[in-house]
């Protein structure tokens, strides 16, 4: 089936998002309410400490063998799986809420005590820390040297302040996410170098009474300030009990052996709830980031005056960047991350993957999501909506895929990596919000429509649907060339003359 992006399609479902969502409703958050299934139109500002604890050896783990093969994954899920039910009992025996656990990343808030005044922010934030360090201390155990596992090495991200609490996911995966600055803050704190440590901005720093540092992302905290924290936050369980209801947990529920299958194109029709490690998916396919970008800073400035906006804005958009990645390219959404989609294309059968065809189409989609991104704008703005400043950054990348789910039985969080998933992740942060990049393997693997596209830089500006399907059809790509085809076939209006502006890759030393 010819999968395309059509405009009419796109507009009539931003409409009826704009509907569902016409009225919003933003309430203050206190001890009686409830973060689970938050109506899509409504809002809780939260004052809460914001974690985030990155697990840096994930890369090492995926490189234990030369080839990207079934005993890396393997070792690297295990490795995930150990680690999250070792997180999990921290959360819970702490008073913490996991907000997201994205392959090696964890956001975790503390929002008790729910007072927002300077003493309760104090409490917070050390707990935070003594948190920190549980986590720390509690990974450095939980490996498994009979299955090559190591233990994990992490770095923590801290800041506080006001965030809003919105839905995340859809029917059985819903989940809270915090739209605002501590979110952002503390998870560059985490991402912002290779040393393990707990690193706090400065911001969270004066909340317990240490100094403002020049460089926050440079400078963890010491021992004693660390120990100062432990003592007063009082958690009130050791890391030694962890390890052992940890190990208890393993000896009645083993994690087993992880086994991998194919699922059959189009990705759109795998039910991602049936999965387990013993029942996981692997293939050759596509990972796609698409990130609002200067949404942080968007939200900085509108979260006091007209914070319903900034719900309308962000479930507008994602939901029209879910339905092009699932409807219009059979592509199946992996996870939102916070104002960031992942997701997953594949072309093929039940025993290969179409190794030209995948590429070109999540090149196609790709477009399509700019498209869609610009679409919701314009429609935005109609309502009188203010969206200056935002972006869309897009990366992907090709090669073999996990699909699975990881952690307490009940609680598992679906999870989908490999060095794509890292390498299209990575291809996204390097792209400004009016550009598109493309990973070396799938450039590869691409058609020389592909590669001509893209350029050397392997990145381009300004790519929507319509120029996608205009640069690969003029260069013979058989999958541009069917979808442009089906359109004229149908009348269809999403295939117009190109635009007078050009799209062209990078130039050598621009």
């Amino acid at each position: 089936m010819v999968k395309s992006w059509k405009h009419d399609r796109a507009s009539d479902h931003i409409e009826r998002k704009l509907k569902d969502i016409e009225k919003v409703t933003i309430a203050e958050y206190s001890r009686d309410m409830s973060l689970e299934s938050i109506p899509a139109n409504k809002a809780y500002r939260v004052d809460g400490v914001h974690l985030y604890a990155d697990i840096l050896n994930l890369g090492d783990m995926l490189h234990v063998t030369s080839d990207e093969g079934v005993t890396c994954h393997r070792r690297t899920l295990r490795f995930l799986n150990l680690h999250q039910r070792a997180v999990h009992r921290v959360l819970a025996r702490c008073g913490a809420r996991r907000v997201d656990f994205h392959n090696q990343r964890l956001h975790a808030v503390v929002t008790k005590p729910y007072n927002s005044d300077a003493d309760a922010e104090a409490k917070r934030v050390r707990r935070a820390v003594a948190i920190a360090q549980l986590i720390i201390d509690v990974l450095d155990e939980t490996g498994d040297a009979d299955e090559q596992i190591p233990n994990a090495k992490v770095r923590v991200g801290i800041d506080s302040g006001e965030a809003l609490a919105v839905n995340n996911g859809r029917r059985g995966g819903r989940e809270p996410l915090f739209l605002g600055e501590p979110a952002n803050q503390a998870a560059k704190m985490s991402g912002g170098g290779t040393r393990v440590g707990i690193f706090l901005t400065n911001n969270a720093r004066e909340a317990i009474g240490l100094g403002a540092v020049d460089n926050p992302a440079a400078t963890s905290l010491t021992s004693e300030e660390i120990e100062d924290c432990r003592i007063k936050a009082a958690l009130g369980v050791s890391k030694d009990a962890i390890v052992k209801e940890w190990e208890e947990d393993l000896e009645r529920n083993p994690i087993g052996a992880f086994g991998f299958s194919r699922h059959t194109p189009p990705l759109r029709t795998l039910d991602i709830t049936t999965l387990t490690p013993g029942n996981s998916r692997r293939q050759e396919a596509a990972s796609v980031y698409a990130d609002i970008d200067g949404f942080t800073a968007y939200v900085a400035r509108h979260i006091a005056d007209s914070a319903e906006d900034v719900v309308r804005v962000f479930h507008v958009i994602r939901a029209e960047l879910d339905r092009v990645l699932t409807c219009d390219f059979d592509g199946r959404r992996i996870r939102f991350i916070g104002d960031c989609l992942h997701g997953l294309l594949c072309e093929g059968t039940v025993h290969t993957t179409d190794d030209l065809e995948t590429v070109s189409t999540a090149t196609l989609c790709a477009g399509a999501l700019r498209s869609s991104f610009e679409l919701a704008l314009e429609k935005l703005g109609d309502e009188g909506i203010d969206t200056a400043g935002l972006g869309l950054a897009i990366g992907f990348e090709f090669g073999p895929m996990t699909i699975t789910r990881l952690g307490m039985q009940g609680d598992r969080v679906r999870c989908s990596v490999s060095r794509g998933v890292l390498a299209s992740e990575a291809e996204q942060v390097r792209c400004a919000g009016d550009e598109t990049a493309i990973g070396s393997s799938a450039y590869d693997a691409g058609t020389q429509a592909v590669r001509d596209l893209f350029g050397s830089r392997r990145k381009v500006k300004g790519l929507d649907y319509n120029e996608a399907v205009e640069a690969l059809s003029e260069k013979a790509d058989a999958t541009a060339s069917a979808a442009k085809r089906a359109a004229f076939a149908l009348a269809a209006p999403a295939i117009v003359a190109a635009s007078e502006r050009t799209v062209r890759p990078y130039a050598e030393g621009e």
